[in-house]
């Protein structure tokens, strides 16, 4: 199939980051208007952005449901009121931390955020042209628009002056993401004509001016808030490893609800016991709980099986069977309770019947 198609679906031999990377390396300056733009996917494409002079990306930043929920905004997603720059920075910062927490921890999706950085760093060749025209001197430039959302996807290519066209605009479904370049089905137009390039650049044009720079928000969130801070030390790698192996048992205590009888008291490492013993107990289908005497093992007891469903019982020496029925009653756990001569009498009946 031919690389100079009119249509883009995504399809294979038809996908729009096929396209980008044939024309891509002829181009001079490279204009995107999206409504939403996905940093995670920008590995897909920065080879061919090397070679470009100057490129500007203008976002309408819509949220998706994964970043609007983190974000924890009141009002819904029609509603998003972007009346002040002040707000738009935030936003921004906001959805940035929360796509970087969705993302792969991949070499890829780092390589591509860390080019991403190093264009939003790097001057661009004519830089004092460039910021006499109202640019910020560096290669890339990144703007939210703060006033409206903004869904149109619209990315415009020209090439340098002498060339043999003035450039293309490309238009169509797909927001700058890897879902866009690549993986979803999708339907863009390729226009060729320098009036539908002019017409283009002209609508970017009264857009950008009023657009918000978040260059240095997007570095400085990127470097002081996401997994790809690099001046992490060893002690912070520490707590982040007691973190990923402790993370199921922090707050745990939050998940469950204990009934104790009137006059015991709380205590913690009862109370940690209990859970731990339960998720030893999930994860095998079985627990032992050992400790010293007089540390309330059978109170112990009770607690979990009031986190544990179902039918109960209970086999125990016979000396012990009062106390642990009575235990049980207090602690409102329904249970049946028999003394371990009795076992054998209990499996020819019908122990399926208990949980």
């Amino acid at each position: 199939m031919s690389s100079d198609l009119t249509f883009f679906t995504n399809e294979p031999g038809a996908t729009l980051l096929d396209r980008f990377k044939a024309v891509l390396e002829h181009v001079q300056f490279f204009d995107v208007l999206v409504g939403y733009f996905k940093t995670s996917g920008f590995y897909r494409l920065y080879d061919a952005l090397e070679s470009i002079e100057k490129i500007r990306i203008l976002v309408g930043l819509k949220l998706d449901k994964k970043a609007f929920e983190i974000i924890d905004f009141a009002t819904s997603q029609s509603n998003l009121d972007f009346a002040s720059h002040s707000k738009a920075k935030k936003l921004f910062v906001e959805h940035t931390v929360a796509e970087l927490d969705d993302s792969d921890d991949s070499y890829e999706v780092e390589a591509g955020i860390k080019k991403f950085i190093e264009f939003l760093t790097t001057d661009c060749p004519n830089k004092e042209e460039d910021i006499a025209t109202g640019g910020n001197g560096k290669k890339l430039e990144f703007r939210v628009y703060p006033s409206e959302k903004i869904h149109a996807k619209v990315y415009i290519s020209r090439f340098p002056e002498g060339s043999i066209d003035y450039g293309r605009v490309i238009t169509g479904s797909s927001n700058f993401s890897e879902s866009g370049l690549v993986a979803h089905r999708e339907f863009n137009v390729e226009l060729k004509n320098r009036a539908d390039v002019e017409f283009a650049l002209q609508q970017f044009e009264n857009l950008w001016k009023d657009g918000v720079d978040v260059s240095y928000d997007y570095i400085d969130t990127i470097q002081k808030e996401t997994w790809l801070n690099e001046e992490i030390n060893p002690y912070h790698l520490y707590l982040k490893m007691l973190y990923e192996y402790f993370k199921e048992d922090i707050n745990i205590d939050q998940e469950v609800e204990i009934v104790l009888p009137p006059g015991f008291l709380e205590l913690a490492y009862q109370k940690q016991a209990v859970l731990s013993a339960k998720k030893i107990l999930e994860a095998y289908n079985g627990v032992f709980l050992a400790d010293v005497v007089g540390l309330g093992k059978t109170f112990m007891a009770a607690l979990l099986a009031q986190q544990l469903p179902g039918r109960k019982l209970i086999i125990c020496p016979p000396v012990l069977r009062d106390h642990w029925e009575e235990t049980f009653l207090s602690f409102h756990v329904p249970a049946k309770v028999e003394s371990a001569g009795k076992l054998d009498q209990i499996l020819k009946q019908d122990p399926q019947k208990y949980d």
